[in-house]
Parts: structure tokens; sequence; C-alpha cells
């Protein structure tokens, strides 16, 4: 490819809709075009650069038994109904309807659709396991689409369904999938964790797991030991209660007057006590159901966790103040564990009945109680881990200190169970003639997603660092002048050459300024820059530079194809 032919418009200036970096140089660098928000176009050097994970993908999943196929964007609500996904997946569900008023979704996921298709066409164990796999376009309706390609309303995604008659089947695949993301990973050149996460809207009774890329620009915080392989997303990670030293206000349990002193802070200065010494009591609507969840005044509840253990609910969200001073008789922020009402279900997390000489909501405007024994003097109904878990404490695997960092979540592998195939009746005929469910897994990598990810980790202040796989060319040749008839001839004939040893290479043929075409060989990223100029080249010689590294070395005319190709293959072998 010659640059002058190449649809790469490439921009000097940061956009300024484009907030993280991977954004701001796709853009820059003309790999995508805004079409509408969290909608994207794809030039070529993108396009280039989304079939290279693609074809990534593809490679890892049929080397473990994956098929291919594809299954349609648009998906009746009937299944959807069926599945009890309908109402459950909320606002981010494209629906539509069709001219007979029949209702329909654009997929954000294609459970429902395998395992119909799947009910209709599998009798046997002999049929079984099978691995189903796409990669296709997914749509949500994202409140606030953002960060590019990180968080858009259309995005392509690699989503694998797996098939099998038991759960030690089930297992099986999972490792197979487990171990194909790691290499998918590994050869699109990303410094990844797999961290345990918490499954979402896709539900499932078994384990899963998130592929991380780190980044410093990741939505997601991790968590993670040095000393072993213990990695979790902190909404998932399961904490260790903790005792600390209790600080007891002087005196007996009392009712103490604190007018207009509402937030945990304030209390705190009023009593000057450690927020570790206060007990936070806050009213959660699940659905049309109230909890009182108790958590330490030092800790952040983890809703995630909260709404795992009540069940799963479509919405769960703090009660508004009208219902808090309906049921408990107070404004929030003096809501209390002391004298609940029957009925009203009261959860805790596992270091609140730890606690001594507790200060708490009186449930009484203005009033608060102090020296309180939780072990005593509160009902509660359920202990459970309801925290969010905070860097430097002890990892449950080693006992050595956790370490936090941040990532953008590029795959998730999910154990399903029967979840699906109870909902439709995906069955099969086991060896005795029984009919059992299928056991399910589900598999997803965020194609364009990890182009993001790539640059997040990979990027200096002149633009973007291609890993070499996945990189839209692996080589430019810049031919510092387009007047000089001796340095466009060396230029032609390496790019002939390189071409013939397999190289993909572009020529920068472009009449403009060498400075200029630097500038954007930079800022688009390609792993290797060979520069032809009229003094080097009166030596017989060419200028290498490695992007990655910048070392810039001048090599023999008749050398430098093989030096490039050398390079290239030892950058892509895994």
């Amino acid at each position: 490819m010659r640059v002058s032919q190449l649809l790469n418009p490439t921009l000097r200036e940061v956009p300024a809709e484009a907030e993280v970096i991977s954004h701001q140089l796709m853009v820059r660098a003309g790999l995508i075009r805004k079409s509408a928000a969290g909608v994207y176009t794809y030039l070529p050097l993108g396009l280039r650069i989304l079939k290279k994970i693609e074809s990534i993908v593809r490679e890892e999943m049929d080397a473990k038994g994956g098929q291919e196929i594809l299954m349609p964007v648009i998906q009746p609500a009937e299944l959807w109904k069926e599945s009890g996904r309908w109402e459950v997946y909320g606002a981010e569900l494209f629906r539509l309807k069709d001219r007979h008023n029949r209702e329909f979704c654009l997929g954000p996921t294609h459970e429902e659709i395998i395992t119909d298709l799947i009910r209709g066409e599998v009798r046997s164990y002999k049929q079984l396991p099978l691995l189903l796999y796409q990669i296709q376009n997914k749509y949500r309706d994202e409140r606030r689409p953002r960060f590019g390609l990180m968080r858009g309303r259309e995005f392509i995604m690699k989503d694998l369904y797996s098939f099998d008659r038991d759960e030690a089947g089930l297992d099986e695949s999972y490792q197979k999938m487990y171990d194909a993301y790691c290499r998918i990973f590994s050869r699109c050149g990303l410094a990844y964790r797999p961290v345990e996460a918490d499954a979402g809207a896709i539900g499932g009774t078994g384990g899963t797991h998130e592929f991380m890329v780190l980044a410093d620009s990741g939505e997601n915080a991790v968590v993670y030991c040095s000393e072993c392989n213990y990695a979790a997303n902190v909404e998932k990670a399961e904490c260790r209660p903790q005792v600390t030293e209790a600080v007891a206000v002087e005196g007996e349990r009392k009712l103490l007057h604190t007018p207009e002193v509402r937030t945990i802070d304030e209390v705190c200065k009023l009593l000057n006590v450690p927020k570790t010494s206060l007990v936070k009591s806050l009213l959660y609507q699940g659905d049309d159901k109230l909890f009182l969840v108790l958590i330490r005044g030092d800790r952040e509840l983890n809703e995630i966790k909260l709404n795992n253990a009540l069940g799963g609910f479509v919405t769960l969200e703090l009660a508004p103040p009208h219902v808090v001073e309906g049921i408990l008789g107070c404004e929030p922020g003096f809501v209390g564990p002391v004298e609940v009402p029957v009925g009203l279900t009261v959860i805790a997390d596992e270091e609140v009945p730890l606690m001594k000489n507790a200060i708490c909501g009186a449930n009484k405007t203005n009033y608060h109680f102090v020296n309180a024994v939780p072990s005593i003097e509160f009902r509660i109904d359920q202990v459970l881990d309801l925290r969010m878990m905070e860097t430097g404490e002890a990892c449950l695997k080693c006992g050595a200190p956790l370490k936090e960092a941040r990532g953008i979540e590029v795959g998730q592998v999910f154990k399903l169970g029967t979840k699906y195939s109870k909902a439709l009746g995906a069955t099969y005929l086991d060896l005795n003639g029984e009919e059992k469910f299928c056991v399910m897994g589900c598999y997803g990598v965020g194609v364009s997603r990890s182009i993001a990810a790539a640059i997040e980790q990979n990027h200096d202040d002149f633009g973007i660092i291609w890993p070499m796989p996945i990189a839209p060319y692996h080589c430019i040749i810049v031919p510092v002048s387009t007047k000089d008839v001796l340095v466009v001839e060396a230029a032609d004939k390496l790019y002939q050459e390189l071409q013939r040893l397999g190289v993909e290479v572009i020529l920068d043929d472009r009449d403009e300024r060498a400075g200029v075409k630097f500038k954007d060989a930079d800022l688009v990223g390609y792993p290797i820059r060979v520069t032809i100029g009229s003094k080097t080249l009166a030596n017989g010689q060419v200028e290498l530079r490695e992007r990655k590294t910048g070392e810039t070395q001048l090599v023999l005319v008749e050398e430098v194809a093989q030096q490039v190709k050398t390079i290239i293959e030892k950058a892509l072998s895994f």
C-alpha cells in the first residue's frame, strides 16, 4: 500500500470529545470516525487492526474445537421473555417493533438465540460437547457512551457458547476457553490478568473470570497478590473480617442528642472518635422489598455483593427519604439498627457483630446511640461479606498484602450451568435414555475494545506504539524527498523486495516534508520505520528505527529487507 492512495486522515489537534488517550489517538491517527454517540466507522487502518485481532481469536477458538456460526442481530422478544431477561436486562436493551407490532431487540448477547438453536437440533448425548462461536456486532444502549471504543453502543465481540453433558464437561470446556484467552491476549501483545469477577446480567451459578488489560485509565479496580496467583475485581474480592480497637464515648450506652449531625464525618468530629467506631445503617430497596444494611463506618458497601446475597434484584438502590421516614420514623442520617420494626430484614457485614461500644443512629431525628453492643443489642437476621476490599489487606490464599491496579475488561468466561437450558428447555437424552438439561458456559472477547486497550497500554507523547501482531502494517518506508530520483528508486525497490518477502509494508510516497511523514508514522504507530535519504544512500545505507524502543541504526541497503523480516518474525513468534 502507498500512503498517497490510503484513506488515512491524520489530525494534529486533540478532538474535544475524546476523554481518554485511546480515543484521542484513534481519531488523530485516522483509524475511526464518529457516526453517532457510541457508534463509529472504521477507516482502512482501523479495520486492518480489527481483522488481525479477529484472526487471532478465530485461530485460538478453532484450535480448541470451536465451530464458527453467525446468529441474527435482531432477536425476538419471545425468547428473552422465556428466559426471564426481557425486563431484567433493563434500559440498555435496544427494543423495537416490526410493522406487525411484534417485539424484537438488537442483540447485546446471544444466550437465548443459541439455546433455542440447540434445543431444536440436539437430541442425544452423542452430539455433545459443542463449542459454537461467532464474531459479530453487539448493541447496548449505554446511558453515557464514552471513551471511544471502550464503552460504545455498537461494538464487536466474539462470543462462544459451550454445551456439555454435565458439570465435569463444563469444567473442561471452561478451562479450554480460559487457556485460549490467555493465548489470545498474549498473542495480541497485551499485559493482562485473569481475575475472579461477578457474572452480572449474564447470570449463572458457576464461576467467572474477567481478563483485564492493566492500564491506569481502566474503569475497573483490580486487587491482586504479588506472592500467589490470586486476583479479583474489587466488586468480587472476598474480604476477611478485621477487628479494631473500640474507642468508647464516656459513660454507658445512652441516647445522645446530635442535632443536624447526619454524616459519618460529622458524628466523628462531634464525638472525637474514629470511623471504625460507627455503624452505617442504610435502608435499601430491592424491587418491592426493603432491607436494613449495616456496615462499619470506615467501610464502603459493595452493592454487587449485596444484590447477589439478596437473590439478584432488577433494581437495588437506597430507599428515598419519604420511604425512610415512613418505615423508620426518622430522616436519613439518623437510621440505626436498634429497635428496628418487626418484619424489616436486617443484614450486616461480618465486621459489625465483632464491634464493641458502637455508635449508630437511633431511628429518631437528631439522635444517636453511643456505646451500643451489636452482638447483644442489634437484631441481625443475616451476616455476610458485604464490603469492598481495600489495598493492603491480607490475601485470603497466602496472607501477603494485596495490591491494587486499574484494568480494562477485554474478555470474560462464565459457567452458566443450566440457567438458560432449563428456562428454554434445551435437553438431551443420556446413555440411559433419561432426559437431561444441557450444561452451558459462555465466553466473550471484546474485539473492538481490545484495540482501545492495546493503545491505552502502548503509547507515548508522539502516538501509538502497536504490538507487532496487531499493527496495521509492520513496516513503513519513508523516502525523505520525492524529488530525488535515486531516493525514490531505492524506496520503490525496497518496497517491492519487502512485499516479495511477505512483509506487510507501506510506502509513504506523498510529496510532503520529511517531518510531516515522521510525525504521521509515529502517530499511527508502525513498529518499524525505514528512512531513505540522499546522504545515507550515498554511503549505501538506510536508517532503520524501531518504534517501541526508539533505537536507530544504519543498515546496508542490500541487507535491510532481511533485517526487517527477522525483527518481525522474532516479534511474531509465540
